[in-house]
């Protein structure tokens, strides 16, 4: 059975000028809903984490900044949201959903949250609208339970995953691979144990022949026995934000290609959805959906 971390707090209001990007938190379980693709068995709403596994990930000042909402006001405007208690609240729920997610994983072969991929966040540091890491920290998790010992992370967002490879830096047991816009956010890059940095306007076959080319061999040889796939849309020709020129079918097919190999290779992955900043939603939903349609197809 295909299981989905969601919760409403995921896409609670934000002031003017934050909203628009939480829609799609609840209009991606809503449209698979209203398709067939799920049903409300298929969700399930995360608790809140623990303290103790936060700081398995990170630092205890900075955690302690942000449950106590004492981050200073240049740190808040560097991770684009207000500080607020609901915020904190639908961090920690978003990570414990990530973890949940693993453990479905586990036994289904692929799981999702509907939020999460909050990449930019480092051991003790926030930025764009990424305050905790929820991969990292449900991977710090299986490390810290000895679930697993190694370890794959496929980010695909457009924009390099810098707080996870910050984090794992010095973690042989946690293999990072970025495939991201060059010049694009973040300016400052972290190294992850593999880099892709894409030239602006890269299309579909430049995309995918890379990514074709290097998947395979990354997983023969780190031979993962778990693999966290963050499938951010912000690789779509229409995101505002992107720089590249992926269509629909495009990013589709990227899917499509990252679920069968863990699927080939019988390896459980859970998928956090990302990036997606296209002006219109309809574009973001139906980039997201197609993911979860993909692993219905192919997992069950």
């Amino acid at each position: 059975m295909l299981k989905i971390a969601y919760d409403p707090i995921y896409a609670h209001p934000l002031p003017p000028g934050h909203r628009f990007p939480m829609l799609k938190y609840e209009l991606i379980p809503a449209q698979l809903l209203h398709e067939g693709v799920i049903t409300e068995e298929n969700l399930f709403s995360p608790e809140p984490l623990d303290e103790e596994t936060i700081l398995l990930t990170h630092d205890r000042d900075y955690w302690h900044q942000l449950r106590d909402l004492t981050l200073p006001a240049k740190e808040q405007r560097r991770t684009g949201f207000p500080l607020s208690a609901k915020l904190i609240e639908r961090e920690i729920r978003i990570a414990k959903g990530t973890i949940d997610g693993c453990g479905y994983a586990m036994k289904y072969g692929v799981a999702f949250n509907v939020a999460g991929g909050t990449h930019h966040a480092g051991s003790n540091w926030g930025e764009g609208f990424c305050l905790l890491n929820d991969q990292a920290i449900a991977a710090n998790y299986l490390l810290s339970k000895r679930l697993c010992s190694s370890i794959l992370i496929i980010d695909l967002d457009v924009h390099q995953g810098n707080g996870t490879a910050q984090i794992f830096e010095h973690e042989p047991r946690v293999f990072t691979f970025s495939m991201h816009g060059d010049k694009n956010f973040p300016f400052r890059k972290e190294r992850s144990d593999f880099d892709i940095p894409l030239d602006d306007g890269v299309g579909d076959e430049k995309y995918l022949k890379l990514l074709r080319n290097t998947l395979p061999e990354l997983i023969k040889n780190r031979k993962p026995e778990l693999i966290f796939y963050l499938a951010g849309v912000d690789v779509l020709a229409s995101d505002k934000l992107g720089k590249l020129s992926l269509s629909r079918e495009g990013c589709k097919a990227r899917d499509r290609f990252v679920l069968e190999q863990c699927k080939l290779n019988n390896i459980p992955v859970q998928v956090s959805m990302g990036g997606g900043y296209s002006p219109d939603i309809k574009d973001i939903v139906e980039a997201h959906c197609n993911t979860y349609k993909l692993a219905v197809e192919l997992f069950f």
